[in-house]
């Protein structure tokens, strides 16, 4: 699925997902087999084959959802 991801004001990641019109912040960062997996406020986990820069966000990439 595609995602958005950006930093809000306080300096957290954010992910947008927009199909579920979703906004949720990044609770914790981990690495596993699939890349990077995201959890999220809600306790979705999403895995990145690769994540952007933090410095070139707001971008759109694509996501797998774990759980």
């Amino acid at each position: 699925m595609k995602v958005m991801l950006r930093q809000n004001a306080s300096g957290t990641l954010v992910v947008y997902v927009a199909k579920k019109d979703l906004e949720e912040e990044v609770v914790k960062q981990t690495e596993g087999e699939d890349g990077k997996i995201l959890t999220l406020a809600n306790g979705w986990e999403l895995a990145f084959a690769s994540l952007p820069d933090m410095v070139d966000l707001p971008q759109t990439v694509e996501a797998k959802r774990l759980a």
